[in-house]
């Protein structure tokens, strides 16, 4: 049975340059591997047997780089569709044929411990059209923040941590959804929820408390170093390190 897994990897990491001036963004290593690697593992661990990569900034990398990997003697099929113009982080997914009844779609800059299979199975089970992973993550506001009426101040809370349940970059897609996007119109991933909701459909949450780390940015990418580097097997097991 195929079941496949979608991975975001064509933009173009600007908050990383000059690093990404010459190497993509899901190159840039972690540990031993290359980002995206680490995520290719875990979802061959997982039971996907199906990714196709949409590329675009220095994408002929990344299908160098996952030309002669090892687990395709497992019998994992490698794809690739190519923007030729940036599409967003959706557009992008009508480049893909024949897509299963449901598939997985993953940003291909993220570290993480979600169970990307037990996240997949409750999609499939709610019957929804759509399931974005989540993860509480708080926010210290670094500046004394003022409440009022009026022009009278009423509080004043210095340097206050916010919680927002936030997009882990991880969502389960029934096909469907592609009803919703158009071939070769940039389309991104917010526009595409609140069209859902707007006509009436059911977007789902897979509330997590995985470890989870987009690194996008320097300060972000340079903690996932620390943690993969720490507990290498909390990410992926002997037999895919």
């Amino acid at each position: 049975m195929r079941k496949v897994a979608v991975i975001l990897a064509g933009g173009k990491g600007a908050r990383l340059a000059p690093y990404t001036t010459i190497l993509p963004k899901p190159l840039m290593p972690v540990g031993n591997l290359p980002i995206v690697d680490i995520l290719a593992r875990q979802l061959i661990a997982n039971g996907f047997n199906e990714l196709i990569f949409s590329i675009g900034h220095l994408g002929g990398l990344l299908e160098a780089y996952f030309n002669d990997h090892p687990l395709k003697a497992e019998g994992v099929s490698f794809k690739w569709v190519k923007e030729n113009t940036p599409l967003g982080t959706t557009g992008a997914i009508a480049l893909v044929k024949n897509l299963p009844e449901n598939f997985l779609v993953l940003n291909g800059d993220i570290l993480t411990t979600l169970d990307f299979g037990k996240m997949f199975d409750y999609h499939v089970k709610s019957g929804g059209i759509l399931t974005v992973a989540s993860k509480n993550k708080q926010i210290r506001i670094q500046l004394g923040v003022l409440e009022f009426e009026g022009d009278a101040v009423t509080d004043y809370v210095e340097k206050p941590i916010l919680d927002y349940e936030v997009s882990m970059g991880v969502y389960a897609y029934n096909r469907k959804v592609l009803s919703f996007v158009h071939s070769g119109e940039p389309l991104d991933f917010p526009d595409l929820v609140l069209s859902l909701i707007s006509a009436g459909k059911t977007v789902r949450c897979y509330r997590s408390k995985d470890e989870w780390l987009d690194i996008g940015n320097l300060e972000d990418f340079t903690e996932a170093q620390r943690v993969f580097s720490d507990c290498p097997e909390k990410y992926l097991s002997d037999k895919y390190r």
